[in-house]
């Protein structure tokens, strides 16, 4: 009941609750097919810069680790050098034939040897240098009487499995064998040093394409 003069406000609340589908509909308005795509465009290109600097965080950390490898595997030789008088240099199989396995590769002239596991200059080097510098055979069976210069790493050894099993070559942060070569002490026009070279071609493996004229420019080496 209501009496003389008094309004009905039912109505206005009822008018406000009940709105045609058509204002509701105004009111929150959805993305049209444009902005969509311009929400897409904007997250790949997102996703683009993020893996592209993880790309380049990666390769900057595995050069800093090759350079470091390089350079505790370089004062290892000089022990080695120390102790013998020579520099490692012979064949992986610990024979006296010649051409030597430390020989055959020239960084000079070899840049496009292959460093994978097709390559058949890079591993029997470094398999030999690893028998020099641990004081074991290629199965990591400790050769009596020999010495150990270099504690190397699991993630090094080439052919095993966390460590374990045949090393069948050095390997680099990359994944390629390293490259270590003496040619250059027994002919002075091959090679860079009559010691020793020690490199990483740091992820360029032939025949993919080289980022700069000289591949040797992106190496990380020793001379």
């Amino acid at each position: 009941m209501r009496g003389p003069g008094q309004k009905c406000k039912s109505g206005g609340v009822g008018r406000s609750l009940l709105r045609p589908a058509a204002d509701t509909a105004a009111a929150t308005p959805g993305f049209t097919v444009v902005e969509l795509l311009v929400v897409m465009a904007i997250i790949l290109v997102l996703a683009g810069l993020v893996l592209a600097t993880s790309s380049y965080v990666h390769n900057k950390g595995a050069r800093a680790r090759a350079e470091a490898e390089i350079a505790a595997l370089s004062a290892a030789l000089e022990n080695y050098k120390a102790d013998n008088g020579v520099y490692p240099r012979g064949n992986a199989n610990l024979s006296n034939s010649t051409p030597y396995d430390t020989d055959k590769l020239n960084a000079g002239s070899d840049i496009n040897s292959d460093p994978g596991l097709n390559g058949s200059n890079y591993l029997p080097a470094s398999v030999y240098l690893f028998i020099q510098l641990s004081g074991s055979n290629a199965s990591q069976t400790p050769i009596s009487g020999a010495k150990s210069y270099f504690a190397f790493k699991p993630q090094m050894l080439g052919g095993t499995v966390n460590g374990t099993g045949t090393v069948t070559y050095l390997r680099d942060p990359f994944g390629n064998s390293y490259g270590y070569s003496t040619i250059n002490s027994t002919d002075s026009t091959k090679g860079y040093n009559p010691t020793f070279d020690l490199w990483s071609t740091a992820n360029y493996t032939p025949p993919s394409a080289s980022p700069t004229p000289t591949p040797q420019n992106t190496w990380i080496k020793n001379w």
